[in-house]
């Protein structure tokens, strides 16, 4: 673990669908049909070092040795699989659920400054998608669609295809904020 508590909480809230993936499939190999989607996306997105020690873990692998050479962030994602797979109790919550209402502007501000050309926004949403890719569900949805944001679709059909009820709300109230930033 790092040595900012709260770091490591968002860390581990950010990326519970994975981590809770990988645990599941190491009890119960094949329980989790999209595991080697995630991890592809995840491998295509640069998290090389932490895909290659959850292929070790998946393999049998768990002793410290997985932990060397991860950033902070991978090792906090490696530790809770290991912990996860010992004592289920000790999993992130999946549960702590996203709000679109305190999202959507946040995302909204971040894609509108990325069409405008602020290099620092785009390197801040293209972390946050990589997290939401991880996190699975709708939020992997929603990764695949900031790039199509940010070049300026904004057909509400196309964007929130596949999604659920919560994650098609995300989406509108996310393409409702673009709006009103783009008419200013």
């Amino acid at each position: 673990m790092s040595d900012t508590p709260e770091l490591d909480e968002q860390i581990l809230q950010s990326h519970a669908g994975l981590i809770h993936r990988v645990v599941m499939h190491c009890n119960n190999p094949g329980s989790v049909p999209d595991l080697e989607q995630v991890l592809q996306q995840a491998e295509q997105n640069d998290w090389t070092q932490l895909v290659a020690a959850i292929r070790d873990i998946m393999s049998g692998k768990r002793d410290e040795s997985i932990l060397l050479g991860l950033d902070d962030e991978d090792r906090v994602i490696v530790e809770s699989i290991l912990r996860g797979l010992q004592d289920p109790s000790t999993l992130p919550d999946l549960q702590a659920d996203f709000d679109s209402s305190l999202a959507a502007p946040g995302i909204a501000g971040l894609v509108h400054a990325s069409r405008t050309g602020n290099a620092q926004a785009l390197q801040i949403i293209a972390n946050m998608a990589k997290q939401m890719l991880a996190a699975g569900g709708d939020m992997s949805i929603l990764a695949g669609r900031i790039r199509p944001l940010v070049e300026g679709e904004r057909d509400a059909d196309k964007l929130t295809e596949k999604m659920t009820e919560k994650g098609q709300q995300l989406m509108t109230d996310i393409l409702e904020e673009l709006l009103k930033l783009e008419a200013n």
